[in-house]
């Protein structure tokens, strides 16, 4: 039966968006989590969900669509959100079955694959490193021929570094072909593009980009990744050339991609070779490793909290408006660490605003008025974290958190 309350259904298979479900259930929702089994007595905020259902992990999306099924036979729902970047086609499927608003399949294909979002990040003008699918064997020959290696064996549907294989010779990509067999084609080749790598953070609202937070990476991502070392980020100067040119990008992939309103999280590179800033790719979701705590942080905007504010603005049909940020800056010095909890005591500057408590983690973020003071620290505090604590494990085929 219904309560006259407006329903959605959130759905995760990470401990993550809980600030999401707070403040969709503040603003008068009945918020529904479907999360993993495994997640079931997580540190989830009970007291904002109308019901927390489960399922086992690993499902099919065709399968997630009939566990949300079910449920609808006795509680209508309005909304599907999903919290992690594993959870969009599920989603995608279900709006389109259950003839719900929001992204549908083709569109959620532009943030998670990312030939498609190559392809259209390219027709709209920004600069891709060249790439190919793994289709036809004759165009990998002359694409190996015509680009020069490195090249990066890439999962055209995982998130981030996950997956990622570098290689040096033509002759080393066939065998891995073969290991891949019928899965080959959920693949591509790039060229490698050596260079610093950089995040845009962003709100749109009905096509319009109303916030875009631009920060630098310390070390790549896939070389944190598959090397192991300390992860940091930090927000550059506002009005840097870097952050201006990052900016206009972003304007451009954004709307390109088809997101209409909603948060992104969009990576860029810029290349050793010629200082130009090329697109790596774009995800419809708050990034992850406490990206969305640095920001808020350095801005005032929890992503979180407004990304579920766009999706109640839409869902009763007004407006949403976006608070006036902050002008601070912010940066995070993370790592796994090889003692379960360790002592950050000795992180005693008065810039450090947030010591991030996880087991066999270390974790910290500071911020200040400086995007210079911010920068010194986090270079500063990543060497002592990498003396002090740093463990490293293997490369994951999920993400972690």
């Amino acid at each position: 039966m219904s309560d006259g309350k407006e329903t959605i259904l959130c759905i995760t298979s990470y401990e993550k968006g809980k600030a999401f479900l707070s403040e969709a259930a503040g603003l008068g929702c009945n918020v529904l989590l479907l999360t993993v089994e495994k997640l079931k007595d997580a540190s989830w905020p009970r007291e904002a969900l109308a019901d927390l259902m489960t399922m086992p992990e690993g499902l099919t999306p065709e399968q997630v669509l009939n566990t949300v099924t079910y449920r609808a036979r006795h509680q209508r729902i309005d909304r599907i959100v999903a919290l992690d970047e594993f959870e969009l086609e599920s989603a995608a499927l279900i709006r389109e079955h259950m003839r719900l608003p929001g992204m549908g399949q083709s569109t959620t294909r532009f943030f998670r694959d990312k030939l498609a979002m190559r392809q259209r990040a390219q027709r709209a003008g920004v600069l891709v490193p060249e790439f190919t699918p793994i289709l036809n064997y004759d165009d990998l020959r002359e694409f190996m021929q015509s680009v020069p290696g490195p090249w990066l064996l890439k999962p055209r549907s995982s998130a981030s570094a996950i997956g990622i294989q570098k290689i040096h010779q033509p002759q080393h990509l066939w065998p891995l072909l073969d290991e891949l067999g019928d899965k080959q084609s959920h693949y591509l080749l790039e060229r490698f593009v050596p260079g610093e790598v950089f995040h845009v953070d962003g709100v749109t609202w009905k096509q319009r980009i109303l916030f875009s937070a631009v920060h630098q990476y310390g070390a790549p991502p896939m070389k944190v990744m598959h090397e192991g070392g300390v992860f940091t980020t930090r927000a550059i100067h506002r009005e840097s050339l870097d952050a201006r040119m990052l900016v206009e990008a972003h304007g451009v992939v954004i709307p390109a991609l088809g997101m209409v309103s909603g948060v992104t999280h969009t990576e860029f590179i810029k290349a050793d070779e010629d200082g130009e800033f090329y697109f790596l790719e774009s995800a419809a979701r708050v990034g992850g490793a406490y990206i969305a705590d640095v920001i808020e942080h350095s801005t005032g905007i929890n992503l979180w909290r407004e990304w579920a504010k766009i999706e109640v603005a839409s869902m009763s049909g007004v407006e949403y408006d976006l608070p006036r940020p902050k002008s601070l800056y912010a940066g995070s010095v993370l790592c796994l660490a090889k003692m379960a909890e360790p002592d950050l005591s000795p992180f005693d500057a008065p810039e450090v605003v947030e010591t991030l408590k996880r087991h066999h983690h270390a974790g910290l973020i500071v911020a200040s008025e400086s995007a210079e003071r911010v920068n010194t620290l986090v270079q500063q505090y990543s060497a002592e974290f990498l003396e002090r604590f740093c463990a490293t494990a293997p490369v994951p085929d999920r993400p972690v958190g």
